[in-house]
């Protein structure tokens, strides 16, 4: 594998999970392309920020060598970057759309 192709199943993990979390908790659902777009930026976002923590795409091939640990790890990080993203996206259009 390479760092691409593990980056693409990277994000495809973060859109399944988002989806999911629309599907089994309706409240915090934006629709399947809602949910899709935010499983990307949230899933990729969160990989980002925690991936200098060596798990990012680069380090799971390492010099060619493939670490089993750090790549389920970054489809863990991944998974609830999508998650928590729709549960963020929710809270802060609850909070743009309060009446005053």
């Amino acid at each position: 594998m390479t760092g691409t192709l593990i980056s693409l199943i990277s994000i495809f993990v973060g859109i399944i999970s988002a989806n999911l979390m629309g599907y089994f908790k309706p409240k915090f659902s934006f629709g399947f392309t809602g949910n899709t777009l935010i499983g990307v930026f949230a899933s990729i976002f969160l990989v980002k920020s925690f991936g200098r923590l060596g798990f990012d795409p680069w380090s799971i091939m390492d010099h060619g060598n493939f670490h089993n640990l750090r790549f389920i790890t970054n489809c863990i990080v991944s998974a609830v970057g999508g998650a928590l993203g729709l549960i963020v996206v929710k809270w802060i259009t609850l909070k743009l759309n309060t009446p005053k």
